[in-house]
């Protein structure tokens, strides 16, 4: 049974909608929202910056790095050498080992705000959304990006990103982006603990039980419940791409539900050579 302050959550969410639909207005939205980022000077510095990023690394090896409880089970010393995306608040992970990712993504606003102290002090490459332009300050190392409601898998990173459902669909979009063709996930175990309705802004309890670290969404912080359906929507798009261009994605998350990527074990996945067809 849902939780009853979740299901009145639910039912508000659906009572402030709009009850028809009217894409004329949708489209209009979309556009202004569109020139208010492209007329700033901003738009002009973070699509240069992304643009230097494309196809950096033609066809090597990539591993997103998610946030799921296996996360704490998997062996990271086998990253070593490897490109590594850190996704969202992975900096609680620091304090446990050596691990560093090469780049984070974060495109939730909720996230971004409650992680903005450590994003506005570190030194690694960060792409973070554009509507989060308040809570983190631009400088060299930051990057924002431009998400549209469109749905579609995007190759080319540097107008605007699919935000996917969830931050590991735009990071495998900035994967291919990057040149990367053989892209592994870990610590995606596409599965929490909390239910809920899909999207729904919730309340978080004393400690959080679908995420590698029991402070990720604790304490009263709130936070958005994942939408699982569409995220794997996106992963089929996802590895549809990957796979015209020669490319695959598979999933080395240690158990877990997501089952759209082939699985391998990591260290088999490291070792494992990937030709990608000329």
């Amino acid at each position: 049974m849902m939780n009853p302050r979740l299901q009145a959550e639910g039912k508000a969410n659906c009572l402030n909608q709009r009850p028809t639909m009217n894409p004329y207005r949708f489209a209009m939205g979309v556009i202004l929202d569109r020139l208010r980022w492209d007329l700033t000077m901003e738009s002009f510095r973070s699509r240069r910056k992304v643009r230097a990023w494309k196809d950096r690394f033609p066809n090597q090896k990539a591993v997103i790095v998610c946030n799921g409880p296996s996360l704490l089970r998997t062996d990271l010393d086998l990253l070593s050498g490897l490109f590594a995306f850190g996704l969202n608040k992975i900096n609680l992970l620091f304090e446990r080992n050596s691990f560093r990712p090469d780049v984070i993504v974060a495109l939730n606003q909720l996230v971004v705000e409650q992680n903005a102290d450590f994003f506005n002090a570190t030194e690694i490459p960060l792409f973070i959304s554009s509507y989060c332009r308040k809570f983190v300050r631009s400088r060299e190392n930051v990057s924002f990006v431009h998400t549209a409601f469109q749905s579609k898998f995007v190759r080319d990173c540097s107008v605007s990103i699919n935000e996917g459902s969830t931050v590991t669909v735009a990071a495998l979009q900035l994967a291919f982006h990057m040149g990367f063709r053989d892209v592994a996930v870990i610590g995606c175990d596409h599965n929490f603990a909390v239910r809920g309705p899909a999207g729904a802004t919730v309340t978080s309890g004393k400690v959080d039980e679908s995420h590698f670290d029991p402070r990720y969404f604790a304490g009263g912080q709130k936070w958005q419940l994942p939408d699982l359906a569409a995220s794997e929507y996106n992963y089929s798009m996802a590895a549809e791409a990957y796979a015209a261009f020669g490319g695959r994605l598979v999933n080395c998350t240690i158990g877990g539900n997501l089952d759209l990527f082939p699985r391998m074990e990591l260290a088999e996945w490291v070792q494992d050579r990937h030709t990608v067809p000329n």
